[in-house]
């Protein structure tokens, strides 16, 4: 194992910085996604399938806009670099966007929800991969160490836990007094507004830092010297040609997938099963699992980078996934009406491997880049995470479609206030079912992954030697 030069270290606060955007990513990304269902289905009885359409509609424009914004990034030249100026400008108007998603009226007809949601979605995407693929671009080009790219992401992963917090209780919110309508009844809707609107405002203000507080590394020393452009058939074509990269694209595309299949099965299960269709006590149980899951998530980040010093990013990837394969399983006996507090357990698994998952990917694809870069003469991180989002966003658009249609299937009834012993039944099934099997999936693609930590310096020196040290 080697050791990390002083130089290739990263200072505490340009990490601090950087992992302030990942407030933007959940919220601007997944906080939409986490309310929709409960503002829209729940709240104002659009149906399930309707929703997941109008969701992996965005998703599949969002993986447009993502190959568009990393291609344009890594062809930019500015005083600024060619990351910072995008994710300023996409982080202010990220931020004033959001509320902007929930702007409805009431006594819409069903039809009328679903365009406004269509549109907004259509609209907003755009306006997010301003800041979301320039951001995640620029995690590639901070240090050229193996060890230390992995400790960056670890950070973020550290910080992304506060708004993923916020996430889990953001439902709960939509239901407190001062939202309840003259029924004595929550209205979600209010709820949802003032939420993002003081979201929104705090997005606005991190953007700024993270403009202020991070630095270019390889745009300084490599990249604005150099004439030569990246082709945008660059963003997908090309890259595919790596064959690395399709190992770690068919890791995560498995894994997303998988995910998002049940991602709101979760919520509905919480809600219908164990807490037998009581929405307010649901709400609260959520936010409770989203304390768990930070505390989890929190100790699987060390545990994730203790065990890539040790084994290595892709046996750690082989050890990670096997574990989350035991979490969704377990599911099934962590969903309990009688023992309710489980599902604290449910939460807090999944966030443990999924915080050690995530992790060690973005680290992973850092080397990915580098690998390509001896290849290619070309530093392409934008067309790289830009070519990543775009198949993980498909297989979202495919998963999120698949979750509503699949709650659907259930005989799940937003009209009943207890759902049938089948539909519960079901929920739990597939809760515990589809996620085992897409990450055996993804065990079985990243198993051949070859760009071990010897390797990686032997890259380093070859680069090194040819356009000097970064």
């Amino acid at each position: 194992m080697h050791a990390t030069a002083p130089q290739d270290r990263i200072p505490t606060s340009q990490k601090v910085g950087y992992g302030f955007g990942s407030f933007l990513d959940m919220w601007g990304h997944w906080l939409y996604q986490s309310l929709a269902f409960h503002v829209f289905n729940i709240g104002l009885k659009v149906s399930p399938g309707l929703i997941s359409t109008a969701l992996g509609v965005k998703i599949l424009v969002d993986a447009v806009s993502d190959a568009m914004f990393g291609w344009v990034s890594d062809n930019t030249r500015s005083r600024w670099g060619r990351r910072r100026p995008f994710i300023l400008i996409g982080g202010v108007l990220s931020g004033i966007g959001l509320p902007l998603m929930f702007a409805v009226g009431r006594g819409w007809t069903e039809m009328e929800y679903f365009w406004f949601m269509l549109v907004s979605l259509v609209l907003y995407v755009p306006v997010m991969s301003c800041f979301n693929m320039p951001w995640v671009s620029l995690g590639s080009e901070m240090t050229p160490d193996y060890h230390e790219r992995t400790r960056l992401m670890a950070t973020k992963m550290a910080i992304q836990k506060i708004p993923e917090l916020a996430m889990f209780g953001a439902a709960q919110f939509t239901t407190l007094a001062w939202f309840h309508d003259a029924n004595g009844k929550p209205d979600v809707l209010h709820g949802a507004q003032v939420y993002t609107t003081i979201l929104g405002a705090v997005m606005i203000i991190l953007s700024i830092l993270i403009f202020s507080m991070t630095r270019e590394r390889y745009y300084d020393r490599v990249v604005a010297s150099s004439a030569e452009r990246v082709p945008f058939k660059d963003t997908l074509y090309r890259t595919l040609k790596n064959r690395g990269f399709r190992r770690v694209l068919g890791m995560m595309l498995a894994y997303m997938m998988a995910t998002a299949m049940v991602g709101t099965l979760g919520y509905y299960a919480t809600v219908y099963y164990v807490c037998k269709g009581d929405v307010e006590m649901g709400a609260k149980w959520n936010t409770l699992m989203g304390i768990s899951g930070m505390v989890f998530g929190l100790a699987g980040i060390p545990f994730s980078v203790w065990l890539s010093k040790r084994a290595g990013k892709r046996n750690a990837l082989l050890v990670i996934l096997a574990l989350a394969i035991a979490a969704f399983i377990g599911d099934w006996f962590f969903y309990n009406p009688n023992i309710p507090w489980l599902q604290l357990f449910a939460s807090g698994c999944v966030a443990f491997t999924g915080a050690g998952f995530w992790t060690i990917y973005g680290s992973t694809l850092a080397d990915v880049i580098e690998s390509d870069e001896l290849d290619t003469g070309l530093r392409r991180e934008g067309s790289f995470s830009a070519c990543a989002s775009w198949i993980s966003k498909a297989g979202l658009a495919l998963g999120n479609l698949g979750s509503g249609w699949v709650l659907q299937f259930t005989g799940f009834n937003a009209d009943l206030p207890a759902q049938s012993d089948e539909a519960i039944f079901l929920m739990r099934v597939f809760l515990s079912g589809i996620p085992a099997v897409g990450l055996l999936l993804a065990i079985i693609v990243i198993a051949g992954f070859g760009l071990t930590e010897k390797r990686m310096y032997e890259i380093r020196n070859e680069l090194e030697a040819r356009r000097g040290a970064v």
